[in-house]
């Protein structure tokens, strides 16, 4: 590796001098505090607003002290004024991130009613004079006017030790109350794993459109009642369109019921929930209110989710409502699983439960059972994926004649499901599979996180834009889908992928498991790695080069000095933020182009975050004014101008602003043309000069800068240093001021665990398989 000096003039790749001086044993680096992802934007503690809330999948809710539970579940912790006064929630972000979810139910939902009659229904054998519809009509509104009063009423009170429950509800709060005890509740209480593969049903809905229309938004009177409520309650009135979208256009009435359901909102934070709750219900509003733990309940789990979490433990999700302030932790988490809010389940390996029951029949202590609980959406985007896997698993009983080839050609020949593993270079191995395929007639489809060549994209595929369509049933016209980038699937993308992959066909998932994990919660190419359910193919294709020899001793904790009489890697150490967004802008601008023939736009510079004094927004100031300048006449862009447009959490599609015109701003993204509406350009897009690790995984340049701000130093984890120097092809300069911390977050800050179930279901699942080979 070449180094320059700090005091250089300029920072030209062409001149290598001696490294800095190595910093004392005793240096530490100050930073942002750590949020769980290294893309996270540090943000001032204690004010309690989601200011500057980001819409890329890079950012977080803003952190707050650390406590070591909750830290490692990767949830928040609680503002220091747990309950503020009323009216405080006035300091939330008028202007909220557009997450596209919508709250369907949450803990305040009304549970379904079982033994309902529809209209007209009576038991049967009875005899029953007939009626018309309309009486029958205004009977039944008049039942389901007096169950929810009923319902209402009994809310009043509050729910002691699960008596005013039954049935399941009952079940599974003494299940956790045996938890608690130390024993083992009994297997039935929870939602284990299937006995065996259970056959898909076809899907009967029609293929989606290319060209879907726009989800209605709500409607303007539903949003003027939220808006009466948000006033009175001493909130933003610009929150009402995402609060009535979030909850639904009884939004007004749901907050005047129970004001903490404002945390459906994605900008709000428990702080200001509380005081909005406080200004509307007045003393009655405090930390002990049911309302407020069953929203807290949820409102953490759709944190942990944020962190890449499906589930959480329960010890670790009482804790955490123990710091926002919950009296009795327990009692409100038995009460949001009674309710049906969130579900729970016993998260084990077959082995453990046969060594369960082993210690049951000798009557040993078998100790204490892991209770995960988690969202219904999540649960059964999991549950439904390890069926679909299990599924293309166990497809094929005979292996195809292929006519040999490589390993991973073999291996697909002969199952349905196959995993392969390797770096950039090992990339060329599904192509070869997929021209192997086609050679025999196959349909053959290849996926990408992001738009490479001869690859559809995967949302493209899965919207019905890219890809070979859908047949009568739904699923995928094809017999081989090859997805590459695997690492950067959700759970609920894979999930919706491998559903639609049809009976017969074959799947195989490749990708680097060095890289940083998906945007959104699960971890489902290494939870599939880990369940050993189907033939696993690992490269042995080497990354060439200095840069690959660099990246390949990272990926196993190793920082090496490796040999670059070309420059290919580079170290330009700085002492300050400011020296580093100077020399990052000489580099993109000058030294690069004059010494490798590599053209500005061809540069791309990789940080940590969004925020700081040399995070993507400052930098993107900088490289605008050298390489584009101009004023911003598209809201804040100019034609010629390089952006990132991020359609959803976890997509950052490349491009290039060309025009703009009523219909908003038009972009140029790998020759496709897209046109963002004006109300969407703040949130979804940003100059793309300068990007995240995140936002830059699954795409490669000709030359890449890495930037190393000294308050980035406590970001740095050995996955991001490995995604973002190996997104260089040909050069990489890393502009240096973190010190000691780089080797230090190489060798010793591996990628942060996520809570996930896949891995115990596709397990079972598998075991099942093995044991019923006939069925």
């Amino acid at each position: 590796m070449s180094t320059d000096r700090p005091d250089a003039s300029a920072a030209d790749p062409t001149t290598p001098t001696p490294g800095p001086s190595a910093p004392s044993p005793d240096h530490t680096a100050s930073g942002p505090a750590d949020t769980g992802s290294p893309e996270a934007e540090p943000t001032p503690s204690g004010s309690g607003a989601a200011a500057d809330a980001d819409t890329t999948p890079d950012a977080e809710p803003d952190p707050a002290p650390a406590a070591a539970d909750s830290v490692e579940a990767g949830l928040d912790e609680p503002e220091p004024d747990a309950v503020p006064a009323a009216g405080e929630a006035g300091n939330a972000d008028p202007t909220p991130a557009d997450s596209g979810e919508a709250g369907d139910g949450g803990p305040g939902a009304e549970p379904p009613v079982s033994g309902r009659g529809g209209v007209g229904e009576s038991p049967a054998g009875s005899e029953t004079p007939a009626v018309s519809e309309a009486a029958a009509e205004l009977a039944a509104q008049k039942v389901e006017r007096e169950r929810i009063a009923r319902r209402k009423a009994e809310r009043q009170a509050p729910v002691e030790a699960g008596g005013k429950l039954s049935g399941k509800a009952a079940d599974l709060l003494a299940a956790v109350r045996a938890v608690e005890g130390g024993e083992k509740p009994p297997a039935l209480y929870f939602d284990d794993a299937p006995a065996a593969p259970r056959k898909a049903v076809a899907a009967t809905a029609p293929p989606p459109p290319r060209n879907p229309e726009p989800a209605a938004g709500p409607t303007p009177d539903a949003v003027a009642s939220v808006e009466a409520v948000l006033t009175r309650g001493g909130a933003p009135a610009a929150l009402a369109g995402a609060a009535t979208t979030a909850l639904g256009e009884d939004a007004a009435d749901l907050l005047a019921e129970d004001p903490w359901r404002l945390l459906a909102v994605a900008a709000v934070r428990p702080a200001q929930a509380d005081g909005f709750a406080r200004a509307l219900l007045g003393p009655e509003a405090g930390p002990a209110d049911e309302r407020r733990a069953a929203a807290l309940v949820g409102w953490l789990l759709e944190q942990a989710a944020l962190k890449g979490h499906t589930a959480l433990e329960a010890p670790t999700l009482e804790s955490a409502l123990a710091q926002y302030g919950v009296p009795a932790p327990a009692e409100a988490l038995e009460r949001a699983i009674g309710d049906g809010a969130v579900l729970v389940f016993n998260e084990g390996e077959e082995a453990e439960a046969e060594e369960a029951e082993e210690g049951e029949e000798a009557g040993e202590d078998t100790g204490p059972v892991r209770v995960l609980v988690g969202l219904e959406g999540y649960a059964l985007a999991e549950e439904s994926l390890a069926d679909g896997l299990a599924r293309l698993a166990g497809g094929f009983d005979t292996p195809a004649d292929w006519g040999g080839g490589s390993e991973l050609i073999r291996a697909a020949a002969g199952h349905g499901l196959v995993t392969h593993t390797g770096g950039e270079a090992a990339r060329a191995e599904p192509r070869a599979l997929a021209a192997a395929a086609r050679d025999l007639g196959l349909r053959v489809c290849l996926a990408a996180h992001a738009p490479a060549p001869d690859a559809v994209t995967t949302a493209g595929l899965l919207a019905g834009t890219e890809g070979p369509g859908r047949d009568a049933d739904g699923r995928f016209a094809l017999d081989l889908l090859i997805v590459l980038d695997a690492p950067q699937l959700d759970v609920e993308t894979a999930a919706a992928l491998v559903e639609s992959v049809p009976d017969g066909a074959r799947l195989v998932l490749s990708g680097d498991p060095g890289v940083l994990g998906s945007a959104g919660p699960g971890r489902v190419f290494a939870d599939v790695l880990a369940a050993r359910a189907c033939p696993q193919v690992v490269s042995r294709v080497p990354d060439p080069g200095p840069v690959g020899e660099l990246v390949s001793g990272i990926g196993i904790g190793e920082l090496n000095q490796v040999d670059a009489p070309g420059k290919e890697v580079v170290i330009v150490p700085v002492r300050d933020a400011g020296e580093a967004v100077h020399r990052t802008v000489q580099l993109v601008a000058e030294s690069v182009p004059r010494a490798f023939g590599i053209p500005a736009d061809s540069v791309q510079v990789i940080t940590p975050g969004h925020g700081g004094s040399a995070g993507t927004r400052a930098l993107n100031t900088a490289l605008k004014e050298r390489l584009n300048p101009g004023p911003g006449r598209f809201g804040g862009f100019d034609p010629g101008d390089r952006v990132v447009h991020v359609p959803s959490p976890g997509r950052a599609v490349p491009a290039t602003v060309v025009s703009a015109d009523a219909r908003g701003l038009h972009l140029d993204g790998a020759g496709a043309r897209i046109v963002v509406p004006k109300d969407r350009v703040e949130s979804q897009v940003r100059h793309g000069w300068a990007v995240t690790a995140h936002q830059a995984v699954g795409a490669r340049w000709p030359a890449v800068v890495v930037v190393l701000p000294g308050d980035a130093a406590q970001a740095l984890s050995r996955d991001w240093v490995y995604t973002a120097f190996g997104r260089a092809e040909r050069h990489l300069s890393v502009v240096h001021g973190v010190d000691q911390a780089l080797a230090h977050a190489v060798a010793q800050v591996p990628p942060k665990p996520r809570t996930t179930r896949l891995t115990g279901l596709l397990s079972a699942l598998a075991e099942a398989a093995r044991e019923k080979p006939g069925e």
